[in-house]
């Protein structure tokens, strides 16, 4: 009997995969494995050097220890759940990462670290921290990925940016102020994902970055609350905080659709931008401001405003277009129409190419206009063109 209850105790024992906190080596692969980190500023799966490293069919858990500093969680990702640093790479596909302790970001890419992530869960519950994320010039490559963070943005990218390609899958932000679906200080692009952000801005980018996005489906639903806050769904900026470097924000959108539930469809203030957009669909909020270009919480007064370019290409507009006194606006239709008024005593420049149109809800100013009169419906309402009001 005690020989048959050791052979039965041996066999359980083989059948149980350990779990651990684990700095992976160069050349491993591992398959089925269970990693879990419970120490401050530890990760489940750590990466660094030189290694390449294949993990595969994981369950990766950072489920306690808070990081000592926030500051090091989010611009080098200490204690993530999943860390690829200095020159490292890592394949990770079909696994499960969870994070929940303070400050543990998903799975980061920092420094010359390259992940390379495919079919995975990532699930993030603790406060501080995003989904998937890079910084200092990490890389993430990522397919047919699951993605919910609860307190920062599912796609997230901090000091130092980096390059993030995503392809598939879905990403949710659900938190309030601070959660959009996807935070750019890196060069970020999209495809064929939905993107969603439950309390929050779609996208914000900030200073000299990009996000672009092919075929993809956004919601955002800012719930600003600030003094001073204007309610948009991306959002294109330049902080003082350092973490980006001051130059153009770019967002780009190819197909696809986005959906507004709050405010403004886009908002420049405080830096260059430019919104390139081609046949996509945009669903305004109640509001029915499509652009607001203008002075906001950041910069100095006076000297804060947004100088904007909207190039729309196969492209449906509609929307009020707000630039105010000291910010500039340049519009240019190529192939597309534009149905809305232009309010405020911003510069504006307008250019319809000859299969564009403009059909005015509202008396509408602009600085200039590159294009022939009769492509504008006038629709009772009055254009002043530098200063002179048009028939």
């Amino acid at each position: 009997m005690k020989k048959l209850l050791a052979i039965l105790m041996a066999a359980l024992l083989a059948c149980t995969v350990p779990a651990f906190a684990a700095t992976v080596a160069d050349g491993t692969v591992s398959e089925g494995e269970t990693y879990t980190a419970t120490g401050v500023d530890e990760s489940a799966v750590d990466v660094s050097g030189t290694a390449e490293a294949t993990v595969a069919g994981a369950t990766i858990q950072k489920t306690d220890g808070d990081a000592s500093s926030a500051d090091a969680s989010s611009f080098q990702g200490v204690n993530a759940a999943v860390r690829v640093y200095d020159t490292a790479t890592l394949t990770l596909s079909d696994s499960m990462v969870e994070a929940s302790a303070s400050n543990a970001t998903g799975v980061f890419a920092y420094d010359g670290g390259t992940v390379r992530i495919s079919d995975c869960t990532v699930t993030v519950t603790g406060g501080g921290a995003g989904g998937v994320q890079v910084a200092g010039g990490g890389t993430l490559i990522g397919e047919n990925l699951t993605v919910t963070s609860a307190s920062k943005a599912a796609i997230r990218s901090d000091r130092g940016g980096g390059t993030m390609i995503l392809d598939g899958g879905t990403y949710t932000s659900t938190g309030k102020n601070g959660c959009p679906a996807i935070y750019s200080t890196a060069d970020i692009t999209v495809k064929n994902a939905v993107c969603s952000s439950e309390q929050s801005r779609a996208v914000i980018i900030e200073g000299k970055n990009t996000v672009t996005l092919e075929n993809c489906t956004l919601d955002g639903n800012d719930q600003s609350s600030k003094e001073g806050s204007v309610k948009a769904n991306v959002l294109l900026y330049q902080s003082a905080s350092g973490d980006a470097s001051e130059g153009t924000s770019v967002f780009t959108m190819t197909g696809g659709e986005m959906t507004c539930h709050s405010g403004a469809m886009f908002y420049c203030t405080n830096t260059d931008s430019v919104i390139n957009l081609e046949n996509a669909a945009l669903n305004l909020s109640d509001d029915g401001t499509l652009l607001i270009v203008s002075v906001g919480r950041w910069g100095k007064d006076g000297r804060n405003g947004g100088d904007c370019v909207l190039n729309a290409s196969d492209q449906t507009l509609e929307g009020t277009i707000v630039v105010d006194e000291i910010s500039t606006l340049e519009l240019n239709l190529c192939g597309s129409s534009y149905s809305g008024a232009i309010e405020g005593d911003g510069a504006v420049s307008i250019t319809l190419d000859e299969t564009s149109t403009w059909t005015l809800t509202g008396d509408s100013s602009v600085a200039s206009l590159s294009g022939d009169l009769d492509q504008i419906n006038m629709n009772g309402y009055t254009l002043t063109i530098d200063g002179t009001p048009v028939a």
